[in-house]
């Protein structure tokens, strides 16, 4: 691989080779979760020094662009691809992946609702409500800050969950069945930022969802928060006619 690369310019070779290596990586050049050449063999293809190559790689790692593990090497950090259509939690998601999930929790426990919580869950004011919030993780990196909020009467005890909150809502009969889902593009916030491992402002796509049980009943209100650069949800169209 050759890159294009101006000696002779102001812009430090280690910032051309940045760019570069983005753009590469944005033609889809190396694959997501796969190895990058050893440090020694690709700065011998790029025709840099090694230290030029680390600086540019530490910034791609820092971008959340390439994954370093230690003994194992550089990666190309995976994305992942979500269906709107199909209503499945983040842990069942994974596994059909075959990536790991796993959470790291922020809050769980039995709070009085908010007025917004209270109204999408057509409860009264001030009602019970079992909230849980986590960041989703899968191979161990953030990929999502999760909110969900339940009436309390459908989850009674927040901590007995697990790891799946579909797997145990399941247990007790109560997986939803149909959802409604709104999407946008947000800018991440001072706090979401720092549970992502993303810099404040970076590109966030934020989702409210809306569980029902099979008699109509809301069972979640869910906000999340996913990296817009590790996830991307998908929706396929048909045509009418």
């Amino acid at each position: 691989m050759k890159l294009q690369l101006d000696s002779s310019s102001h812009t430090p070779l280690y910032l051309q080779l940045e760019a570069a290596l983005r753009a590469v990586l944005a033609a889809g050049e190396w694959r997501p979760g796969e190895a990058l050449p050893p440090e020694r063999e690709l700065a011998e293809q790029l025709g840099v020094s090694r230290i030029t190559l680390r600086k540019a790689l530490e910034r791609l790692e820092d971008e959340g662009l390439l994954l370093r593990r230690q003994g194992s090497g550089t990666y190309v950090a995976p994305r992942v691809e979500q269906p709107l259509s199909v209503l499945t939690g983040f842990s069942q998601d994974m596994r059909a992946r075959g990536l790991e999930a796993s959470s790291r929790w922020v809050q769980r426990g039995i709070f009085q609702a908010t007025p917004e919580e209270a109204l999408a869950l057509g409860l009264s004011p001030g009602s019970q409500v079992a909230r849980l919030e986590r960041v989703r993780l899968a191979q161990g990196e953030p990929m999502a800050l999760e909110l969900a909020v339940l009436p309390a009467k459908y989850l009674p005890d927040p901590k007995a969950v697990a790891e799946s909150l579909y797997a145990h809502l399941e247990a007790r009969s109560l997986r939803p069945v149909r959802a409604l889902q709104r999407l946008r593009a947000v800018a991440a916030g001072e706090r979401e930022a720092e549970l992502l491992g993303v810099a404040p402002g970076a590109p966030v796509l934020y989702i409210e969802r809306l569980g029902y049980l099979s008699d109509g009943s809301v069972l979640e209100f869910t906000r999340s928060h996913y990296r817009g650069d590790r996830y991307d949800f998908v929706a396929e169209l048909r045509s009418g006619g």
